[in-house]
């Protein structure tokens, strides 16, 4: 599996530099749009002077089921790294969902037999909201309804508030759905199902890449123990956490316990069993680490209840996390990785904590460790453990300082890097933050260019998807929404649908790059880009090349 390369000597004097401006998508120039609005002489120099594209990043043209869905940093890194569209979580769990797949294969029948031979509890963990991202109400909605059919009597739904994938301060429109789809299935007596318990998914449960356990731990004490704010209902809960924070958005919420005759509905018991309904990994993993490791240590889970567990999908594919999962994940292969790997190419993966999986798991394939010890650096910088729009320049300048040092050192020839900071400010709705957020990735592209003209080294500037480019509500026509309270524009915390940018900076002109004719390219075009930017031919069947040679202007 060793690449082969171009005829005639096309070899960069540097690393080719894959540099991922998370969330920083191409907007459409108004109030919502925070990267036109920033201040990026930068990127504003590149449009100007470097061959330059916009790219798909969301829909089909990253394994979603319609161009409708978002992108995602997941499912982006993973066409960006394995150079194709493999079809995703979202569109399996979809299939699986309409053909009875799901609920035919081994894994649903054990959990379900456990309930029915213990006549204990079915639970759902996991994000209540349409966004696509990480889940989807409707295939809640469809286990739920199979799960009564099955002869399932008692279910607890413990909803995550996202406000992240979908308007901040939506939860009540995805809680009161919920409500009314259980009270329906309640109406014949025969069961009892409700909300146990729940929070926002970033004050509780959702945490990733091990960044705050103290999340995962208040996560099981109200889903497993019962133990947190107690309320009536999910919708009390809401109100009262609103009322005593006003400005706080849904991902932000504190737990809440629900409570009948004044003790908790839906603890987690033994011979119970619990589905994570997150088809997405990152945010499922640590919560599945509690509840189905036995040598866990992390917090204390005492008492630890002995269940039947069951994730989505499979969250790790080499540490196989979960043990047991309902939908079998797409099976990538052929990385860019493992052909630089194979190949006896030196590689530097770089980012911070909150982006560290993506540029190493997920840019792999969903594949855990290294191709090759001795070929592949990998470098994690410590997050902030703070909200990120208190910093929103986050760790810009430790990742830029990094892949300098990484690019004077020499003997690399591929370094990919991602910076946070346009999705994870993004996703606070705190327009001045994001503001800074994208001006801080601006200066940190500036300098990689200028070590690019030191070094001899081709940086391939581009994003995963947007996100800091669309940061306004708007109408069905495409209008801005204005908050009459402040008289700006109502913030909007999801990804965007907007193209994303790649631009190409040559400053030696040895790549001889100029842009090829690639009829509407999406981001898995960036594998087979950086590949001949490097030298060699395109693995066959990737997505085409965004460059063509063999002639281009010096740039400076």
């Amino acid at each position: 599996m060793n690449l082969q390369p171009i005829k005639g000597n096309h070899k960069p004097r540097g690393p080719v530099v894959l540099v991922i401006m998370d969330g920083v998508g191409i907007g459409r120039g108004d109030a919502g749009d925070l990267v036109s609005k920033a201040s990026t002489p930068h990127l504003d120099w590149l449009r100007e002077h470097v061959p330059h594209t916009r790219l798909k990043a969301h829909g089909a043209a990253v394994g979603m089921p319609s161009y409708e869905d978002m992108g995602n940093s997941e499912v982006g890194h993973n066409a960006i790294g394995c150079g194709r569209v493999f079809r995703q979580g979202a569109g399996l769990v979809q299939d699986a969902v309409d053909t009875g797949a799901l609920f035919e294969g081994p894994v649903w029948k054990r959990l379900i037999d456990q309930c029915l031979r213990h006549e204990s509890a079915l639970h759902f963990i996991g994000l209540l909201s349409d966004g696509n991202v990480h889940s989807h109400v409707d295939h809640l909605e469809a286990m739920l309804e199979t799960a009564k059919a099955q002869g399932v009597r008692t279910a607890r739904v413990h909803p995550l508030l996202d406000g992240r994938d979908v308007a901040p301060t939506s939860a009540l429109e995805y809680v009161d759905r919920l409500e009314a789809h259980l009270a329906r299935m309640n109406a014949d007596g025969g069961v009892d199902y409700a909300i146990a318990s729940g929070g926002g998914r970033l004050n509780i449960t959702m945490d990733r890449y091990e960044a705050d356990w103290s999340m995962v731990e208040r996560g099981w004490d109200i889903h497993v123990r019962g133990r947190g704010p107690t309320f009536g209902s999910a919708r009390e809960a809401i109100e009262s956490h609103r009322a005593a924070d006003p400005g706080v958005i849904d991902q932000d919420l504190p737990p809440f316990v629900i409570v009948r005759d004044g003790h908790p509905v839906g603890p987690v018991r033994d011979g119970d069993s619990v589905i994570f309904f997150n088809f997405r990994g990152d945010r499922a993993m640590e919560m599945t680490r509690a509840l189905e490791e036995d040598g866990f240590d992390l917090f204390d889970r005492t008492p630890r209840p002995q269940i039947a567990f069951a994730g989505m999908m499979e969250y790790d594919g080499d540490l196989h996390i979960p043990a047991s999962y309902l939908v079998v994940p797409p099976a990538i292969d052929r990385t860019m990785g493992e052909y630089l790997s194979r190949s006896g190419l030196r590689q530097f993966a770089l980012s911070e904590t909150q982006k560290y999986g993506h540029v190493t798991y997920f840019f792999n394939g969903n594949r855990s460790g290294k191709f090759d010890d001795d070929l592949e650096e990998y470098v994690e910088i410590p997050s902030d453990r703070l909200p990120f729009e208190q910093r929103p320049w986050m760790k810009a300048g430790e990742i830029t300082d990094a892949a300098i040092e990484a690019m004077r050192r020499g003997g690399i020839d591929f370094i990919r890097m991602n910076y946070p900071n346009g999705d994870m400010v993004g996703h606070t709705g705190n327009l001045l933050a994001v503001e800074v957020s994208v001006e801080a990735v601006d200066l940190a592209v500036g300098r990689l260019m200028e070590t690019a003209r030191e070094t001899g080294a081709i940086l391939v500037i581009t994003a995963d998807h947007g996100n800091a480019d669309d940061m306004a509500q708007r109408s069905k026509t495409g209008e801005i929404i204005v908050d009459p309270a402040t008289g700006k524009p109502a913030p909007k915390t999801a990804h965007s649908l907007n193209p994303v940018p790649v631009y190409i900076f040559d400053p030696d002109g040895r790549a001889g790059a100029r842009l090829a004719a690639v009829e509407d390219p999406g981001i898995s075009s960036l594998a087979a880009t950086c590949l001949n930017l490097m030298g060699f031919q395109a693995p066959e069947g990737y997505s085409p090349s965004l460059v063509d040679g063999p002639e281009v202007a010096k740039l400076s």
